[in-house]
């Protein structure tokens, strides 16, 4: 899952898609053709910066951001369209545009949301996050961050069942870096197969996180080893969906894992 943001803040990027504050729409279709042409299967378009304090962006604003590059990659670009937004409306629309994929931070417990997706008859990928991204970082704990979080995606399972999302439209995402310190990354990252036991695909986002700074003091520019590795443990512990800035370099880390994971199954 190639990552794509169309906000003018971003922690990965910076705004790099941005020209005079406006989103540049030609530049974003070039970022789009390069990462499906490196290997990217998913593209995840998000037009809400949900950084460590980061602040909200009105539903029209993040529609504005999106819905344009949605539309342009439904019809140039021959690769699943993931939307990343917590807003019942732009999923509403993006579906309509040709979206393949809702990816919530929230997991559909906005007003409205679990409705919406539903109506859309898209898959949803649920994220679990401790608080909201202005207040999530402010000293999170846990008595067991592997469990809790199983626990609550699994309950969000139970609230899409009984929306009429079928399990079989159900991606799981433990959220790393949302509502966590180091520590409880790094325990999220070792207990990922136990999280994999709730029985449905899992997506790990790691690419370019804090943590990696954390640990050894690498800017957001000096990331990509430690992204790969982390990306290679993910898969390593059951993780059936890679989010990444920097998709040419994930594809090859992630094959050289698949060939050895290969010939250890023979």
């Amino acid at each position: 899952m190639g990552v794509i943001n169309t906000t003018p803040d971003s922690f990965a990027d910076g705004g790099t898609l941005y020209r005079s504050q406006c989103l540049d729409l030609d530049l974003a279709m070039s970022r789009a053709r390069a990462m499906a042409a490196e290997g990217a299967a998913i593209l995840d378009i998000g037009g809400e910066s949900t950084r460590p304090g980061a602040t909200l962006v009105t539903p029209a604003q993040e529609m504005d951001r999106v819905l344009p590059l949605v539309e342009r990659i439904a019809a140039e670009i021959d690769v699943v369209i993931s939307v990343d937004t917590s807003s019942p409306a732009l999923m509403t629309e993006a579906a309509a545009l040709g979206a393949g994929l809702l990816n919530d931070v929230r997991a559909l417990t906005r007003e409205g949301a679990l409705e919406a997706a539903a109506a859309t008859g898209l898959p949803v990928c649920l994220m679990h996050m401790r608080g909201q991204p202005d207040t999530m970082q402010e000293a999170p704990q846990y008595d067991d961050v592997v469990a809790e979080v199983a626990d609550f995606l699994a309950s969000r399972v139970a609230a899409c069942e009984s929306a009429g999302i079928g399990r079989e439209r159900l991606v799981l995402d433990p959220g790393f870096g949302f509502g966590k310190t180091v520590e409880h990354n790094l325990q999220l990252l070792g207990g990922l197969s136990r999280l994999a036991q709730l029985g449905l695909p899992l997506l790990a986002g790691l690419s370019r996180k804090s943590m990696i700074e954390k640990l050894i003091g690498r800017g957001v520019a000096e990331r990509l080893p430690a992204s790969l590795a982390l990306a290679v443990l993910a898969a390593e512990r059951g993780a059936a969906i890679i989010r990444a800035h920097d998709v040419a370099a994930t594809v090859d880390a992630l094959a050289m894992w698949a060939a050895l994971a290969e010939v250890e199954e023979v």
